[in-house]
Formats: structure tokens, sequence, C-alpha cells
């Protein structure tokens, strides 16, 4: 049972702590207010639960087809390119105003803009079919092992913002100004990758 939950927790913090589309959201929102990280990574965590429960009513099946990937690959695509406009239109605001702004953010907006922004992730897909694979192969205990696995999860989706929100003092304006163009630009990025995946299929 312990192997099984230390497994989990290691394929969760393999999932959870690269430097992604999620990951980015997070930071951006964490330099505003903690809460506002935290609720962009339970959102996220949120649509990896839906996905385990797609895999135990069988539902994923019916996802992993070309023409649903497509599907999910133009709406991911679109809206990372919203989010990416976003964060560029607001990079030159000094942190004040910023921090000013983040009083009047929706907690419910942002845990839903975490949720379809993973939820709308072909390779959210893709890791979920291979982690149910890793587990049968295995022979772990399903349960234990994905419960390591959202531990793992949750761990960083509270402590990562934690840890950005007890630094952004330490962050000058034209840092703050840095991050928010990079972060968009990568974002900007994974969107047009996107995009590109999607066109890629309608050619013969």
């Amino acid at each position: 049972m312990i192997f099984s939950f230390i497994e989990g927790f290691l394929l969760g913090a393999g999932a959870a702590v690269p430097l992604g589309p999620i990951n980015l959201l997070i930071m951006n929102e964490a330099i505003r207010e903690y809460k506002n990280g935290v609720m962009i990574g339970l959102g996220a965590m949120s649509a990896d639960i839906t996905y385990l429960l797609f895999i135990l009513f069988g539902i994923i099946a019916y996802l992993n087809q070309p023409f649903v990937l497509n599907v999910i690959s133009l709406a991911g695509g679109i809206f990372l390119l919203y989010l990416a406009w976003n964060i560029f239109k607001g990079r030159k605001k000094p942190l004040a105003d910023i921090a000013a702004d983040t009083a009047q953010k929706n907690a419910l907006k942002l845990y839903i803009k975490g949720y379809l922004l993973t939820l709308l992730n072909p390779y959210t897909i893709a890791f979920w079919l291979s982690a149910a694979g890793y587990v049968a192969s295995k022979n772990l205990d399903f349960f234990i092992t994905f419960f390591g696995l959202f531990s793992a999860i949750f761990l960083w989706i509270t402590l990562m913002p934690l840890i950005i929100y007890k630094t952004k003092h330490k962050i000058s304006h034209t840092l703050s100004h840095r991050i928010h163009l990079v972060s968009s630009l990568i974002l900007f990025g994974f969107g047009t990758m996107m995009l590109m995946n999607f066109v890629s299929h309608f050619h013969v």
C-alpha cells in the first residue's frame, strides 16, 4: 500500500512540477495574490479528477479519438491565445495596481480558468491514459496510487504559489514586466502549437 502511494506521489510530482501553461498561469496569479494562484491550481486539479472519473467510467476511450482530440486542440489553442493576450496586456501594470485589481477578482472565474485550461489540453488525456496504463502494468493499488498522485499535485498547487507570493516584494517593476512578457510569449507558443496540431490533421 505504501509503495503504491509513493509511486503515485512521484507520478503526481512528475506531472505537476514541469513548466507548462497551468504553472505559468498559477505563477502570474500568485504574484498578484496567493489565493488566486491556488484557485487556478484547484481548477486544474478538478479537471484532472474529471479525467480520472472518465477513466473509471470508460468515457475516456470515446475522447481518445482523432476528431475529439482535434476539437479539444482547437478550443484549447484559442483559449491559450486568449490567456496570453490578457497577460500581455497587463504586463506594464505596477505591482501595487495589480494588487488593487485582485480585490475585484472572482475566485470562481479563476477556478474555471484553471479547469478549462487543463480540460482543453489533449496532453492531459494522454497523461491520464499513460498513468492508468502504468498503474495497471505494475499491479499497483488503483485508489491508493491516485491518492498519492493527487496529494503531490495538491502540495504543489498550494506551496508553489505561496513561495511566489511571499517573495513578490523582491520582484521589481521591471522584473514583473519581463515575467509577464515571457509568460505571455510562452503561452502564445503553446497555443500556436495546439492550433498547428489542429491544422496539420487536415493536410493530406
